[in-house]
């Protein structure tokens, strides 16, 4: 399984890497790796695709990888996560998708898309992140047990999807 990330600051990364330990605590061989240096995925039959929200956007590494493998994802299981409000809104309620990962989601053919909280530190790098630190708005809202469920509930789906030896 591949869990393919795009993330500007870590945060999503750190995301991804949580999903990948889980899924393999529950036995799921699983690849965590830049959605920008993924060039094929024939060899995965099921993928975890997440990205960053900046601006109500969707991590562009996310949106390209969805693009660029729609036609060989097609029929394979695929999730779908974003992370970014900096607040605990994310487990306070369910949050849609912003539109390139809702895009991604009807294009994939995703079982399921979920918002998790995101993490603004004071090294973030970039303008508007800068200026958010500034105003006081870096913190962690990456909610550790809530993405261990999910990915769980992954691998749950993952097994009841094998056939049994008697198949």
């Amino acid at each position: 399984m591949l869990v393919a990330y795009g993330s500007k600051n870590g945060g999503s990364a750190g995301i991804a890497e949580a999903i990948g330990q889980t899924l393999r605590e529950q036995g799921i061989d699983a690849d965590v790796r830049p959605a920008r240096s993924v060039h094929d995925v024939a060899g995965y039959h099921a993928v975890v695709l997440g990205g960053a929200l900046y601006m109500s956007r969707w991590h562009a590494d996310a949106v390209r990888f969805a693009r660029r493998h729609a036609g060989r994802l097609r029929g394979r299981p695929v999730w779908l996560f974003s992370s970014g409000p900096l607040d605990t809104s994310a487990d306070e309620h369910d949050i849609p998708p912003v539109r390139a990962a809702g895009r991604a989601r009807l294009r994939l053919r995703a079982r399921q898309h979920v918002t998790f909280g995101g993490r603004l530190s004071e090294q973030a790098r970039g303008w508007v992140a800068r200026r958010m630190v500034r105003d006081g708005l870096c913190g962690d809202y990456r909610n550790p047990d809530r993405i261990r469920a999910w990915a769980r509930g992954i691998a749950a789906d993952i097994h009841s999807d094998e056939p049994s030896p008697d198949d």
